[in-house]
């Protein structure tokens, strides 16, 4: 079936046959149904996450601070972190995956600027943690748990993944042409490494609320760490949000899996490769 879509491309790789009439890719009621089902569940979670967190800190942890407050400080870690890795991206993830109803280009565009977004978010984030570390009385150590490790891990693919797809779905666009075969090569390796980066960030964010819940109980006096019914609230929370997190990892794993939602039923050839 591939082979067949893409022997329609002419030689050359001509701006006409980047995409292609697919009349066996027109949906059905259900088809629509289940697009839409997963557009909504996917929108509730990114968005309801980041709220959760919020509330979280702000009533549970007492609220932001920066370098004055070092306790405070540590808050805006877990915020800024679950805003850039979780909800901006899974933004971008989703619209480039999902949406249809623009040219590619400005799918595109969207897709770096939901990335480009979450990066602050994540400097921010790794800076808080760093220096809410550093300027505590003792100072913590840094860089010796897991889930420190795998947090460098994610924000190391997700740089990567920013700059190479930049320059080669964007920069290289300058020659559409003759970097035609290139890019059709780049799409499969930067999906598969993005939707694996978006793993790991989860994955991230999971190991950190186990961490906390760790350092929680830890500094209260053993069997009386959740005794009070505020502290029992904030336990639920916290396994609410890892619940979420895990929700969220099934549903744009889904998606991504899925079919392009085919306005006019017109498929990428490059999305086919």
């Amino acid at each position: 079936m591939r082979d067949r879509h893409l022997n329609k491309m002419p030689r050359g790789g001509s701006a006409t046959a980047r995409y292609e009439e697919d009349p066996e890719n027109a949906w059905n009621c259900g088809s629509w149904f289940e697009y839409l089902l997963i557009v909504i569940l996917s929108t509730i979670l990114l968005v309801g996450v980041l709220v959760l967190t919020l509330f979280w800190v702000i009533f549970y942890r007492g609220g932001f601070a920066w370098s004055e407050n070092p306790e405070l400080q540590f808050n805006l870690h877990p915020v800024l972190m679950v805003a850039g890795f979780i909800t901006f991206s899974g933004f971008s993830i989703l619209l480039y995956r999902l949406c249809r109803c623009l040219k590619h280009i400005y799918v595109k565009l969207v897709h770096m600027l939901f990335h480009a977004c979450a990066i602050p978010c994540i400097a921010l984030g790794f800076l808080s943690v760093f220096d809410s570390h550093n300027l505590s009385e003792p100072p913590k150590p840094n860089f010796y748990s897991l889930h420190t490790w795998l947090g460098f891990v994610t924000m190391g693919m997700f740089a990567m993944q920013f700059v190479i797809g930049f320059f080669s779905f964007l920069i290289l666009l300058c020659c559409e042409n003759r970097t035609y075969n290139c890019r059709a090569t780049m799409v499969p390796i930067h999906a598969s490494f993005g939707l694996a980066n978006f793993m790991m960030a989860i994955a991230t964010c999971v190991t950190g609320l186990v961490e906390k819940e760790r350092q929680m109980i830890g500094g209260d006096s053993g069997d009386t760490a959740i005794s009070t019914r505020s502290s029992e609230i904030e336990h639920y929370i916290m396994n609410s949000l890892g619940i979420v997190l895990v929700a969220i990892g099934i549903i744009v794993s889904v998606a991504v899996r899925r079919s392009n939602a085919p306005a006019t039923a017109k498929v990428y050839v490059t999305e086919r490769i």
